[in-house]
């Protein structure tokens, strides 16, 4: 895909791709909505999007999933996180000291939660289960969402208009590239390292 494609494609979908990530990963979902974020923030800054448009498709997408994520909580309840929390690697003892702490401090858990990894796809879910009372749940949570989105899209966006998004992807690619190559080497470095000196202890191969 060329440049010309990919901007056709973020301004076409940009919007809607961020709204989606994170209205599904704030529902409880463990999707990256935070990257997506910060890539609609870069396209911003290089001049495909919208920074201010970026902004409310995030902060608009954390709300609205927040809010159906509040609302199955409260309607499945702890069984419910339970398992939401295996498919984020958390135990159930983890779980149970991060309902505590919540129930200490949940209006603060809700606000500040979006800018934890665990806690941003808990945090609304958890909120129903314990019985935080809505309108609550709802204030926090939309000046949470509205903070944490304009503060990750405004640090993006200024890394957009540092760095061109030809050079962007380009360096994308060439790390990418050096990864595939790491491994290869780590996976077949040992292996040839084995072959080598089990061939000097074969008395076959001696002179």
């Amino acid at each position: 895909m060329d440049i010309a494609s990919l901007r056709e494609l973020l301004q076409s979908w940009g919007y809607g791709i961020i709204f989606a990530a994170m209205l599904l990963e704030s529902a409880g979902l463990p999707l990256p909505g935070e990257t997506i974020t910060l890539l609609g923030g870069y396209a911003a800054g290089s001049g495909q999007l919208n920074g201010l448009g970026v902004v409310g498709a995030a902060a608009t997408g954390a709300m609205l999933g927040d809010t159906l994520g509040y609302w199955i909580g409260r309607r499945v309840g702890w069984a419910f996180l339970l398992r939401v929390g295996r498919l984020v690697r958390q135990s159930p003892e983890q779980l149970e000291r991060q309902r505590l702490r919540f129930l200490r401090h949940a209006g603060k858990s809700v606000f500040l939660g979006r800018f934890v990894a665990v806690l941003r796809v808990l945090a609304g879910p958890m909120a129903g289960a314990v019985g935080m009372p809505y309108r609550r749940f709802l204030l926090c949570n939309a000046a949470g969402a509205v903070l944490w989105a304009s503060t990750m899209v405004g640090l993006a966006w200024l890394g957009g208009r540092w760095i061109p998004l030809e050079r962007m992807l380009r360096g994308l690619v060439e790390f990418g590239l050096g990864l595939l190559l790491l491994a290869v080497l780590i996976v077949l470095v040992p292996r040839w390292l084995a072959w080598w000196e089990q061939r000097q202890l074969d008395p076959n191969n001696g002179p």
